[in-house]
């Protein structure tokens, strides 16, 4: 567990996490009003998540879609405002259901206050789905 709750630290212990598989730590990030907001999802996919409870049930079934292998890249821009950072990534891994690659790059722009997540907007790109409809779960669940 990261002791620092500078935005960046915990957003690098919060991918340690996603890639060791223990969403109810990830979970753990969040604060109990936190927001969860995809502003590119596609329809029937969730836009807005509120509070940590609705995190958690989101989440929940991740390990079960997408194993994630590395963070090959990663840079985390710091913003005016000292809680808010502006993270570029991409994520390695496969699908669980169809054993097929996986590999998401991602935007996100997440509020951290004292050590909680309490924003986080993630700009994935649904359009790097899978087009045969293989992929349940992409940087978002429905």
């Amino acid at each position: 567990m990261t002791t620092s709750t500078a935005p960046a630290d915990v957003y690098r212990h919060g991918l340690r996490l996603l890639l060791d598989g223990d969403i109810p730590a990830w979970v753990d990030l969040w604060d109990d009003e936190g927001v969860f907001e995809f502003p590119f999802a596609p329809a029937g996919w969730p836009e807005r998540l509120e509070g940590k409870a609705a995190v958690a049930a989101y989440m929940r079934a991740y390990p079960d879609h997408i194993e994630l292998h590395e963070i090959p890249d990663l840079t985390i821009h710091q913003t005016a405002d000292p809680r808010t950072i502006v993270v570029e990534m991409r994520a390695v891994g496969r699908l669980m259901r169809t054993r097929a690659p996986y590999d998401m790059t991602y935007i996100a722009v997440v509020t951290v206050v004292d050590g909680r997540i309490t924003r986080y907007r993630d700009y994935w790109n649904p359009l790097a789905l899978p087009a045969d409809g293989t992929a349940d779960f992409a940087g978002s669940a429905r």
